[in-house]
């Protein structure tokens, strides 16, 4: 009877253990499907086959550190700057030219720290954030002013524009591209006074040959008139580029301190606008809608806002075809300031798809044959601008603390949007 007993006990004491080297024996199987197959193929013990995994594991384990370390020697050698921060925000890592740029003192062994700690741009840091709660890459430009802890440098202190590119990377980190743009600031800069002289320069010439035509125009016979007609319209368009390119120049040296702010009513200027451009709407029968606020006043620079509005419809009309309608809606955007959204929309192909982040560039015009075909006729207004109409646009409209978008209008039409402070509608 005991041997019975001995028997069942045995049993009962054999089985869980069976049970569990069953379910060991099956994990293991699992595990051992990440090695090679001729190795998978062999039939050992237990105790065998996790020291092979332990050592494939091992092996596996080393070579993502020798990856590691060579990443992390490419970004050493890169020439562009790049830092990694944790999900809260500390500094893990940087590369040689994040130090440079940055001011970071780099030690060989060195713990997190905080970012801000280290570098106080508040723009970087808000830059991080967006990417890692978007969990998206996010890109945005600024300028970073190096402060230094020795007062005797502050009268030295720079300021270097930066572009820097955000994205999320796993348990809440984020790595950050940062490129200095010092170099292509100052090719901008070297254009742009390059670009000022030659128009100062042609300025007065161009007045003269104005003149000389204009003497001219009422002394030839027809027949021989058309040649001074032609030669009067080119120098008046001459005249109009080399204004723009004056203007354009003046905005890019503190644009705000250019402006000669009042109270203006921004409906009554795009009226204003379409009235000046009414003869050639006329020709195109081309109709004006106006929906929105009867009055919206800003604080503004009239002169400018009226030239920000005659570009906008001029060129709304001018890719607009016969017989169609050209829309402005105003619509008001309540923030934590007022703020006023004006959207012009015509009733042309829109702009093409690969033009619409370069249209606000200076002298860029969208080729027409990529839109729609065009008589030649049309074709040729359609290209005889100067490609700044909407560079100035821009310019204005920043300097105003305001922001403008080119787009396609789901309907169909190009669509240009506007928003910009405002004091009070009604």
């Amino acid at each position: 009877m005991s041997v019975l007993w001995f028997l069942a006990g045995l049993a009962i004491g054999i089985l869980p253990f069976t049970l569990y080297r069953g379910q060991l024996s099956s994990r293991i199987d699992r595990l051992t499907k990440d090695l090679p197959p001729d190795e998978a193929a062999i039939d050992l013990s237990v105790t065998s086959r996790l020291s092979m995994l332990m050592h494939h594991n091992q092996e596996r384990m080393e070579e993502l550190e020798r990856s590691i370390e060579a990443w992390k020697q490419i970004q050493n050698l890169c020439p562009i700057a790049y830092l990694q921060v944790d999900e809260e925000n500390q500094l893990i890592w940087c590369n040689p030219a994040a130090a440079e740029l940055l001011g970071i003192t780099q030690n060989e062994d060195y713990a997190p720290r905080l970012l801000l700690e280290l570098v106080r741009s508040y723009e970087l840091d808000s830059l991080i954030e967006k990417a890692r709660d978007r969990n998206q890459p996010h890109q945005r430009e600024w300028l970073f002013y190096s402060i230094s802890a020795d007062a005797d440098d502050l009268s030295h202190a720079r300021s270097t524009p930066i572009r820097g590119f955000a994205f999320p990377l796993s348990a809440g980190e984020v790595g950050v591209y940062l490129e200095n743009r010092q170099e292509a600031t100052n090719l901008a800069q070297q254009r742009d006074r390059w670009t000022s002289d030659v128009a100062h320069e042609l300025r007065t010439p161009l007045t003269s040959i104005r003149l000389v035509a204009e003497t001219l125009q009422s002394r030839l016979d027809p027949p021989n008139r058309q040649w001074i007609d032609r030669l009067l319209n080119e120098t008046i368009r001459l005249s109009r580029l080399v204004q723009d390119l004056l203007d354009l120049s003046q905005l890019d040296l503190n644009p705000s301190q250019r402006l000669r702010l009042t109270s203006v009513d921004s409906v009554k200027l795009i009226y204003s606008a379409w009235q000046s451009l009414e003869p050639l709407a006329c020709e195109k029968n081309v109709q004006f809608c106006y929906d929105g606020l009867e009055s919206v006043i800003l604080k503004a620079d009239e002169a400018r806002m009226h030239r920000v509005f005659l570009n906008l419809l001029d060129n709304s009309l001018k890719y607009s075809p016969p017989g169609s309608v050209i829309r402005v809606e105003t619509t008001l955007r309540e923030q934590s300031k007022p703020r006023i959204q004006i959207d012009i929309i015509d009733s042309g192909e829109g702009f093409p798809e690969d033009a619409i982040d370069y249209v606000f560039d200076r002298f860029y015009r969208a080729d027409p044959s990529r839109s729609r075909p065009v008589r030649e006729q049309e074709a040729t207004q359609l290209t005889s601008g100067s490609g700044l109409g909407l560079a100035i646009v821009r310019q204005i409209i920043e300097a105003h603390q305001g922001t403008v978008r080119a787009q396609n209008h789901p309907n169909g039409g190009a669509w240009l949007q506007l928003n910009l402070p405002c004091e009070r509608t009604s």
